[in-house]
């Protein structure tokens, strides 16, 4: 896996327009079940997890803390017709040793029917921005290497690949 920062110093040009109908607002405890349905059909199966109930209950561990400290405020979702289409989730620091010091995305996912919209930009973007609110200068994630939609999108977005030794906010644990 890859580390990738990204810094919420600026916005980038043309990186997104909101698309009209979809509501984006804040995860809630109350979406672990639907968020739970949308992370498990958004996956080939066996990815996320093996049934929807292992998938609901990843989500309900993300939020309870299992994944590092939630942040609220950076976990967004999009939903259409009451029903979450897409999600960001967001911890305030990554739980593993040697990361960046800061906001770490811990899932990023959509509904396959809605991909290719700009929802996952958009909720990139939404948490940058958050993110910038509140005086945070980066926000982290993991990518694997070999998904190039992935990385194109986050190197769209101005992530980069980041390296421990080229950061003095590097935790030691």
């Amino acid at each position: 896996m890859l580390t990738l920062i990204g810094s919420t110093d600026a916005d980038r040009p043309g990186m997104c327009v909101t698309p009209a109908g979809p509501v984006v607002r804040p995860c809630q405890d109350a979406d672990a079940d639907g968020l739970g349905r949308l992370y498990f059909g958004a996956y080939e199966p066996g990815v996320a997890s093996d049934t929807i109930d292992e998938a609901v209950a990843d989500i309900r561990a993300a939020f309870a803390g299992d994944y590092g400290e939630f942040w609220p405020e950076g976990s967004l979702l999009i939903e259409r017709g009451g029903d979450p289409i897409a999600a960001i989730l967001t911890v305030r620091r990554a739980p593993w040793a040697g990361m960046p010091d800061g906001p770490f995305i811990i899932e990023l996912f959509t509904a396959r029917a809605f991909r290719r919209q700009g929802l996952a930009r958009l909720l990139v973007r939404r948490c940058l921005a958050i993110a910038r609110e509140e005086s945070v200068p980066t926000v982290a994630l993991r990518v694997d290497p070999e998904n190039a939609a992935a990385r194109s999108l986050y190197g769209s977005l101005g992530f980069t690949v980041w390296r421990p030794e080229d950061d003095a906010a590097t935790r030691r644990r």
